[in-house]
């Protein structure tokens, strides 16, 4: 059933969880009570208690985001990345409510859910843009995968017991070569996710910045780079070395064969994501790692 509201809201949520149904029910109650229209996917809907009132969608195609002003995501960081996509696609900006265990993506956590839903009723919301990465693959001279991540792309090894043979490159430049696990190619919304715990460094949001993270390097040099957001960054997986794979965001991956080349740069799209609060990425740093703060006087007056 469509609504009438001049105001529609799509909400995506991970229905396998509990808590997620749960918080689901929450927000559209919140939304149809101060009228707002509720778009779901059919599939979850079937997952949810919703009234009639809440429109449906079958297709999970950006174009389902058409008249929605705001994406509420409910879930972890594989949900809030699926969000990202259909949000990068439309132009919609997206709201992530975290039901995981870190949800660097989110804007909210379970507890907040009454203010999510008045900030959005008052539209009480900012939205910044973050940036994004563009994947191309080439092989024997011609591109033969294209994609595009906001976290990460990863050019990874397959044989458990062998490792991939790299050359890494920036700007047309060659810099070093190893044996490793494999190469992770981050933006800054991406150091803190598959980049971090390659041994990457945490790059503030509002820094505009490529890493380049290598994976178990058998190497003396194997530093994570930091490069100009101009930077184009380049794995060359040796001819001889066994194939292999690519993933991005870690949801969709690409088989490489020996000889690929991939390059990554700074992505002609960005991601849009609403923000609720100005607390700085300091304070959401710290309490998102549990960081040991006791002690700190702060500066001197």
């Amino acid at each position: 059933m469509t609504t009438n509201a001049a105001r529609t809201v799509f909400l995506l949520a991970h229905t396998g969880r509990p808590a997620a149904i749960r918080s689901a029910e929450l927000v559209v109650q919140g939304l149809l009570r101060n009228g707002l229209g509720v778009r779901v996917l059919a599939t979850e809907a079937a997952d949810l208690p919703l009234p009639a009132s809440v429109e449906t969608v079958t297709d999970a195609t950006p174009e389902v985001l058409n008249g929605c002003e705001l994406l509420i995501v409910l879930g972890g960081d594989g949900t809030l990345l699926r969000g990202a996509e259909l949000s990068r696609a439309s132009g919609v900006p997206m709201l992530g409510v975290n039901l995981g265990r870190v949800g660097f993506l989110a804007e909210a956590e379970r507890d907040d859910l009454d203010k999510v839903v008045d900030r959005v009723v008052t539209r009480a919301y900012t939205v910044e843009e973050r940036m994004t990465i563009d994947v191309l693959v080439h092989s024997n001279g011609e591109v033969v995968h294209t994609d595009w991540a906001l976290n990460e792309a990863a050019v990874q090894k397959v044989s458990p017991e062998r490792m991939l043979e790299v050359v890494l490159e920036i700007d047309g430049r060659p810099v070093t070569g190893f044996g490793c696990d494999g190469i992770v190619c981050a933006t800054p919304t991406g150091s803190t996710a598959y980049a971090f715990s390659a041994g990457g460094p945490v790059v503030w949001p509002e820094v505009e910045a490529l890493l380049m993270v290598p994976i178990s390097a058998h190497a003396l040099f194997a530093k994570p780079l930091v490069t100009s957001p101009t930077s184009v960054l380049a794995v060359e997986v040796q001819p001889h070395t066994p194939h292999g794979v690519l993933w991005c965001d870690g949801r969709r991956t690409v088989e490489l064969p020996s000889g690929a080349r991939v390059e990554v740069r700074r992505g002609a799209v960005p991601v849009r994501l609403a923000r609720l609060h100005q607390a700085s990425f300091t304070d959401r740093l710290v309490a998102k790692f549990a960081l040991p703060v006791s002690g700190w006087r702060g500066a001197p007056h």
